[in-house]
């Protein structure tokens, strides 16, 4: 039997207007559950398993997060869910690609003055990185963002740089200020002594180069009581 038949079989006690994409129409896509958003891209079911409950499976298999699941490519998509082939995949990682990066341009347009809007912006690329990265948000007199670069990729537990690679970036790009951004794998966004000890370096070598160290914040993974992030800024941690 064809997945289309089978999908059609499992769903046809159901109104057709309490169907995903009838509602959606109907009602706006806020009124859609997650599980009915991803039906929609997923399409079709398959043989005894309709577009429903494979759309719940995949996020049961991404450990309940939206975000994880979000995270993955096509492959990771593909080999996650038994039976999500390449097609699929393929169109929900270009999906959640495209609302990514709807969310970095909406915020790469405001002013990059509060730790919140770092995390809103970073936080889905970076909490669930399996190693640490640091990344450099190199800012405009305006606080605007004039460029975003991916300094290093590091182990478990480091990301290893120099200050001279740092203002190497922002003289290239004329920035007046920067924010530092990294993650720390373990979730758990305390700094540690090596970090502290960077961002001290940094920020007196900002203060004689005259581009403004703005903040370093350190994206983890909230649990329980755990914050989301460590702003050095928010600490009283920087001049």
């Amino acid at each position: 039997m064809a997945n289309g038949d089978s999908e059609t079989l499992q769903l046809r006690d159901m109104n057709a207007r309490d169907l995903p994409r009838e509602r959606l129409m109907r009602l706006g896509r806020s009124a859609l559950s997650d599980e009915e958003l991803i039906a929609i891209f997923l399409r079709t079911g398959l043989h005894g398993c309709n577009v429903l409950e494979l759309a719940a499976q995949l996020k049961r298999a991404a450990g309940g997060s939206l975000a994880a699941l979000g995270r993955l490519d096509g492959a990771e998509l593909a080999r996650l869910c038994k039976g999500i082939g390449a097609a699929k995949a393929a169109t929900l990682a270009a999906v959640f690609e495209l609302g990514q990066r709807a969310v970095r341009e909406r915020l790469e347009q405001t002013k990059l003055e509060s730790p919140e809007t770092v995390y809103e912006m970073l936080a889905g690329e970076l909490r669930y990185e399996p190693v640490e990265n640091l990344i450099l948000l190199l800012l405009d007199v305006r606080r605007h963002l004039l460029r975003r670069v991916h300094l290093g990729r590091g182990t478990l537990t480091q990301v290893i740089t120099h200050p001279r690679n740092v203002f190497r970036e922002a003289l290239l790009a004329n920035a007046s200020a920067f924010i530092m951004v990294h993650n720390h794998p373990s979730g758990d966004p305390t700094p540690s002594k090596a970090d502290e000890k960077l961002t001290s370096a940094i920020a007196q070598a900002g203060e004689v180069m005259g581009i403004r160290l703005m903040d370093h914040i350190i994206i983890g993974a909230p649990r329980g009581d755990q914050a989301a992030y460590y702003s050095f800024r928010q600490h009283s941690r920087l001049p």
